[in-house]
């Protein structure tokens, strides 16, 4: 184990780690349901399911046995419906804010690396004015890779100017970490996220566990990070 250093960047996953949008994919979802003539959806079911995106969501809501054709047309009209109310509720976890602020007041960067599209993770941010304090944005379209592939992060850190173990990086779902495995840098679970009751995110092989954003200081600044080679 390499001495605990504090990094020069911290990287988020987006939905389920930094901010809380749940409450408005689920009423997107329900919304088309609803005009599908369907029940909607309790709200604890879809939000495990979040951090899956639009497919994830319609595999819940629809079956995952749709022709393509069909389901294309679903998650078309979901994220048309989703877009139009983007952030009526989503907000940063509770805590989030004063992480980032902790962060900014240490001169350590933050970004985001999502799968998100870029065309709805950008006014996203843009409604909760955090645009303009992120220091770099990798979203679902950015490149031809997404996670669980490293190139993501890697390119992060490019456009940060800095090396992957010079980075961390917290998710919520298991691409997450074999995403940052892969990249060589020290990756975290947002336990607080979006993980189903199935999930076992202790096996998952993290550098650690985090119940709530106020734990992720001391994780993030202290925890001894494994020398480790990057994939490929």
């Amino acid at each position: 184990m390499n001495e605990a250093e504090a990094p020069r960047a911290v990287l988020f996953d987006l939905d389920g780690t930094l901010i809380d949008t749940a409450p408005d994919m689920a009423r997107a979802l329900n919304a088309l349901l609803a005009e599908e003539g369907r029940a909607p959806l309790a709200f604890e079911g879809v939000r495990s399911q979040v951090s899956k995106g639009a497919r994830g969501l319609l595999d819940l809501a629809y079956g995952p046995d749709q022709a393509e054709s069909e389901r294309e047309r679903l998650r078309l009209r979901f994220l048309q419906l989703y877009r139009a109310d983007l952030a009526v509720e989503s907000r940063p976890f509770p805590g989030m804010e004063a992480l980032l602020a902790d962060l900014e007041d240490a001169g350590i960067a933050w970004g985001i690396v999502t799968n998100k599209p870029a065309w709805l993770a950008t006014p996203l941010l843009q409604h909760l004015a955090l645009d303009a304090r992120c220091a770099c944005l990798v979203a679902g379209d950015t490149l031809d890779r997404r996670k669980p592939d490293p190139e993501p992060l890697l390119h992060a850190c490019a456009c940060l100017g800095i090396e992957s173990a010079q980075a961390r990086y917290v998710g919520d779902d298991e691409r997450d970490v074999v995403a940052g495995r892969a990249a060589g840098m020290a990756t975290f679970v947002a336990l607080f996220g979006y993980l189903g009751a199935d999930e076992r995110p202790e096996s998952w092989d993290a550098d650690g566990l985090v119940a709530s954003p106020g734990e992720l200081w001391p994780a993030l600044m202290h925890f001894p990070v494994p020398t480790r080679e990057r994939a490929g």
